[in-house]
């Protein structure tokens, strides 16, 4: 079970959007992070790879070597 709270402005368009498509808000809220959730996972990975990186911790490889090894 989630509970959030939303700015009022948020709040108001998804309740129209809601009452318009004749969908609850927890369907447009559940869709929203369906689409999300993958592209927010990618940046923390990609921001927790590079500051292990900075702190030497991590190595990098030139693109190219990794297009070749994944056959990109």
């Amino acid at each position: 079970m989630l509970s959030l709270r939303l700015p009022d402005e948020l709040e108001a368009r998804l309740d129209k959007l809601a009452t318009s498509t004749h969908r609850t808000k927890s369907f447009y809220a559940r869709q929203a992070i369906e689409l999300h959730i993958e592209d927010l996972e990618d940046l923390y990975l990609a921001e927790k790879a590079y500051g292990e990186y900075k702190a030497g911790k991590a190595t990098a490889r030139p693109i190219e070597d990794v297009a070749r090894e994944y056959g990109i």
